[in-house]
C-alpha cells in the first residue's frame, strides 16, 4: 500500500473494512478485529491511528510490532491465519503498521479468544460484536463446513415427504429397487441411508434438504422454500403489474409418473426439459416458475418453407431454467421466510437467491465454471433429474454464452449485499 492510498483510507475514516488500532491495545482486542473482519470480506486494520483519525504511529518498532501481530493471529485466532503485514512512514518519522486480511478467507467462521472461551465476531459498521447462532450457522455455510440441507427438521416425520414422488424418484430416476409402499421400517432405513431423512436422539426425521426435494409441504416447516414471482408492465417495480405477486408452493421435483389408482407407473425416459408442460402429472418449483416465464414472456410463431412451425421467445428457455435451477440449488436456506424472486419486466428476467455466494466463489469463478455448492445433497438429487450438469459449466455455457448467441445481450451477476441477482436482458427485437 503506498502513501497515498493510506491517505484515503484514513480521509475517509473506519469502516465496515477498515479499523482504526493503536499498537499496545490487548491482543484480545485486536484479535476480536481480526475475527470481524475476517468474517465479513476482509480488510484493514490500521495501527498507531486514533479513533478521530489522528496519526501517533508505532510505539514499538516495526520488527516487535510485525512478530506481535503475528503472534496474536496464531494464539488468539482459531484457526490461526497469518495476516499481511507492512508499515508505511509517516510525517515526523512516525510508522503506521497495517494489518491486511484478505476478502476470501476460507475457514469461516473465524473465532476470537475471549479468556478461555472462543468467539465469533461480525463487523456491522464501524463496530465489531458477538455474532448470533443463526450468523454463526451461515458463516460455516459460506464455508461448506455445514450443508445446512442436511440438518434435521425438528417436528417432521415420514408422512411429510411425499411417497409418491420418492418412488418415482427412486425406481424411475435412480432405476434401484425401492421397498414398497407400506413397508415404513423399510423406507426409514433408505432414506436414512440417503441422507433425505436424519437420525437425531433417536428420532427419525426429513433433513431440509429432503423436505425441500420431497416435501408434501415444504412451506409448514420452512417459510423459505417457495418462489415469489410478479411480471410488471414496464421496466420498474409498479403497481401494475400483469401478473401477481404469487407465490410458488410446494416441492423442487415434479411427480412425472402415477397410474390412475394411484400405484406408480414406470416412466421410461424422461424429458430433456422440465416443466409443468413436459409431462409432469404435478409441477414441482422448478417447473411452475418456468412456466410462469412462458406465461409473461412473447414467443413469436411461423411457418418454414418446408410446412415447419418455428417459435423464438424472447429469452432462451434453457438459460431461464438454469437461471432458475441455480437460485434453487444454491441459495442460503438458513436465512428464514424470504423466497426466492422471479420478476419479468419489459425488458429483462430478475432472480434474486437470498445469500452471498458460498465461501471461495467469486462472480469471476462463476463466468469460469467454478464448481462449488452450498447444498450438496439438493445438487446431488436434481443432478439426478439432469437439472444439473456434472461439468459445473451451466453458467457460462448456458447462462453467458446461450444469451450472448440467442440475442447478444450480456447477463448480469451481481453479488449484493446478503442476496445474488442474475438478470437475463431482452436484447433488441
Amino acid at each position: 500500500m503506498n502513501r497515498n492510498e493510506l491517505a484515503e483510507l484514513i480521509r475517509n475514516g473506519e469502516s465496515s473494512g477498515v479499523d482504526f488500532k493503536r499498537d499496545d491495545v490487548r491482543p484480545e482486542r485486536l484479535a476480536k478485529e481480526m475475527s470481524a473482519l475476517l468474517n465479513l470480506e476482509g480488510g484493514h486494520i490500521l495501527l498507531g491511528v486514533e479513533d478521530d483519525g489522528g496519526v501517533t504511529g508505532l510505539t514499538r518498532g516495526s520488527e516487535r510490532a510485525e512478530e506481535w501481530v503475528m503472534e496474536v493471529a496464531r494464539t488468539h485466532l482459531r484457526p490461526a491465519t497469518v495476516p499481511f503485514w507492512e508499515t508505511v512512514l509517516w510525517d515526523d518519522g512516525k510508522l503506521i503498521g497495517i494489518v491486511s486480511l484478505p476478502d476470501d478467507a476460507p475457514d469461516k467462521p473465524y473465532k476470537a479468544k475471549r479468556g478461555s472461551a472462543w468467539v465469533t465476531q461480525m463487523r456491522v459498521g464501524t463496530t465489531s460484536r458477538d455474532a448470533s447462532d443463526d450468523e454463526e450457522a451461515r458463516l460455516y455455510m459460506q464455508s461448506g463446513r455445514l450443508q445446512y440441507d442436511r440438518r434435521p427438521i425438528s417436528g417432521g416425520g415420514l408422512d411429510d415427504l411425499d411417497q409418491r414422488r420418492l418412488i418415482n424418484y427412486f425406481r424411475d430416476i435412480r432405476q434401484q429397487d425401492c421397498p414398497a409402499a407400506d413397508d415404513r421400517d423399510a423406507w426409514l432405513r433408505l432414506l436414512v441411508n440417503t441422507e433425505l431423512m436424519v437420525e437425531d436422539r433417536d428420532r427419525i426425521m426429513p433433513s431440509v434438504g429432503g423436505l425441500l426435494l420431497f416435501g408434501v409441504r415444504p412451506k409448514r416447516f420452512l417459510p423459505q422454500s417457495g418462489i415469489t414471482t410478479v411480471a410488471y408492465t414496464g421496466t420498474e417495480k409498479d403497481y401494475n403489474a400483469k401478473a401477481g405477486p404469487q407465490t410458488l408452493r410446494g416441492p423442487i421435483v415434479s411427480l412425472f409418473s402415477a397410474t390412475t389408482d394411484g400405484t406408480m407407473a414406470a416412466h421410461p425416459q424422461l424429458p430433456r426439459s422440465f416443466s409443468a408442460s413436459d409431462g409432469a402429472l404435478e409441477a414441482g418449483i422448478i417447473a411452475q416458475a418456468l412456466d410462469f416465464v412462458r406465461r409473461n414472456t412473447e414467443v413469436k410463431a411461423w411457418i418454414d418453407g418446408d410446412g415447419t412451425r418455428r417459435e423464438r421467445w424472447d429469452y432462451p428457455l434453457e438459460a431461464v431454467r438454469e437461471t432458475l435451477v441455480n437460485a434453487v440449488a444454491h441459495r442460503d436456506y438458513g436465512i428464514a421466510v424470504i423466497d426466492i424472486e422471479l420478476s419479468i419486466y419489459a425488458d429483462r428476467i430478475e432472480v434474486i437467491s437470498p445469500g452471498r455466494l458460498p465461501n471461495t466463489v467469486t462472480v469471476e469463478k462463476m463466468r469460469a465454471g467454478y464448481r462449488a455448492s452450498r447444498n450438496e445433497l439438493i445438487k446431488e438429487v436434481l443432478r439426478d433429474y439432469r437439472y444439473v450438469e456434472a461439468t459445473g459449466l451451466g453458467v457460462p455455457r448456458k447462462i453467458i454464452r446461450g444469451m450472448r448467441e440467442y440475442n447478444g445481450t450480456e447477463p448480469d451477476l451481481i453479488e449484493e449485499d446478503e442476496r445474488f441477482i442474475v438478470r437475463l436482458w431482452k436484447g433488441s427485437t
